[in-house]
This record gives structure tokens, sequence and C-alpha cells, in this order.
């Protein structure tokens, strides 16, 4: 699993994340993946887990050995809202739940994130291919 290719927009930044098949068969992907923001070792949760973003529906992704499936997550920038709201506090990273699965991948990134109730993330349902 990796990011993909980010960019921003007013307010929010938006990354891609690839899910690659590296076993010997074939295996499927359906609905969303579970991200948060982390930090702290052990890795905690920061903040709200990843809305999911109803904009495609869902489908089932079937991926051969060395395909690519992703899946698009928007980050808002925790500097929209007001500190007495967000109690803004730094993430160190991403933590992913390939849907169906109960095993976290961490990836490193460091974003500046809220730790009350606000919701700072969304992401996409999967769809196949590379997403950049």
């Amino acid at each position: 699993m990796k990011l993909g290719l980010g960019q921003g927009a007013a307010g929010s930044t938006y990354t891609v994340i690839d899910f690659t098949n590296i076993s010997n068969v074939t295996c499927t992907l359906y609905g969303y993946p579970g991200v948060s923001l982390g930090g702290g070792h052990p890795v905690t949760q920061i903040g709200l887990a990843a809305a999911e973003s109803p904009v495609t529906p869902r489908q089932l992704v079937t991926l051969a050995p060395g395909a690519v499936a992703n899946a698009l997550l928007r980050i808002v920038h925790a500097e929209n809202y007001p500190a007495s709201t967000c109690g803004p506090v730094t993430a160190t990273w991403l933590v992913i739940y390939p849907p169906n699965q109960t095993t976290p991948v961490y990836l490193k990134y460091s974003s500046l994130t809220c730790s009350k109730h606000v919701q700072i993330l969304s992401i996409s349902v999967v769809q196949p291919g590379s997403g950049g």
C-alpha cells in the first residue's frame, strides 16, 4: 500500500491511497477502507476516523497479482477551524484498514489535525486502477 499523487484545493488536501495485490493469487476489495490519523508509540488514533463519501457506488474490485486499486482521501486543513473547536495537534501516521481487513497498515504522514470532534477526513470507495 502506498500514497499516490496528492493535490491541494481551497482548505483541503486530496491524496490517493493505492492498494496493490502483492500475493500470488487474485483477491477482491469491496467498499471503503478505514482511515484515520494517528500519533505516538504505539500509534493511537487522533480525532475522528474518515467519513465515507458516497459519491461513487460500491463495487467489487477484483485484483490479479500485481494489480492496483485506489481510494481518494480528503484531508480538511485543521487551520480552517478555531483552535478551541479543533484542539490542533500534529499527526505522524495515516492508519489504513483495507476494506474487510482487521489489521491496519501504517504510512508515515505528518499533518496538523483536530483532536476534538471535528470531521477532518473523508474517503471514497475503492475503485480499480491506480489513482496517480
